[in-house]
């Protein structure tokens, strides 16, 4: 089994809790035609850089149906700044159009397999995986992306075509570990990214 969700498998349910002090499951958002599963944090440069480009593909597809959801599945042993309560600073700071959720024994990210923050996933409305990776080419300098690759996949999905490029490597930090140095990642994992 290879470490990251393969194209093609249905979303793995979860059971986490939220900024806004809710739990929230995969059944919590039934009503979405396509659902953004997103791994990401509150420190990594990459991901903070990205903030405002997420937002904005969020917002921009969100009247078609499409629902993002953020998880947080870094140690805040490893990251102090990754804690839950600062989660909740960011979300308060931010108002981020998305629930902000805490992997904090991290079963979630090893379900899916996440190896980046940022690391997408796209499920249909059957809520099998269509599009795994990156949403841009350089989400630590969006100003010099040029590769659109989660927008490109949205619209592809949206307007009925296949989507042209399923799959892109995540560009980011290594998501952090438990009881790991910051830049461990999983032996079977190691592969799949440059």
């Amino acid at each position: 089994m290879p470490f990251t969700l393969p194209l093609g498998e249905k979303a793995v349910d979860f059971d986490l809790m939220a900024t806004d002090g809710k739990r929230y499951s995969l059944k919590d958002f039934d009503d979405a035609k396509i659902l953004v599963i997103f791994f990401t944090c509150n420190h990594c440069p990459y991901v903070i850089n990205s903030d405002e480009l997420t937002r904005n593909i969020a917002e921009q597809f969100l009247n078609k149906g499409v629902r993002f959801i953020a998880i947080n599945s870094n140690s805040s042993e490893t990251i102090p700044e990754d804690s839950f309560e600062a989660m909740k600073n960011r979300v308060n700071e931010k108002k981020f159009p998305w629930v902000y959720l805490y992997d904090e024994d991290q079963a979630v990210a090893l379900k899916y397999g996440a190896l980046r923050t940022p690391h997408f996933f796209v499920f249909d409305e059957n809520r099998k995986l269509i599009y795994c990776g990156r949403a841009v080419d350089n989400p630590k300098d969006t100003s010099k992306a040029t590769e659109f690759d989660l927008e490109k996949a949205l619209e592809e999905k949206i307007s009925g075509k296949k989507i042209s490029t399923p799959l892109t490597n995540p560009i980011g930090c290594n998501v952090k570990w438990k009881g790991k140095d910051k830049n461990w990642m999983p032996e079977e994992a190691c592969d799949l990214v440059q």
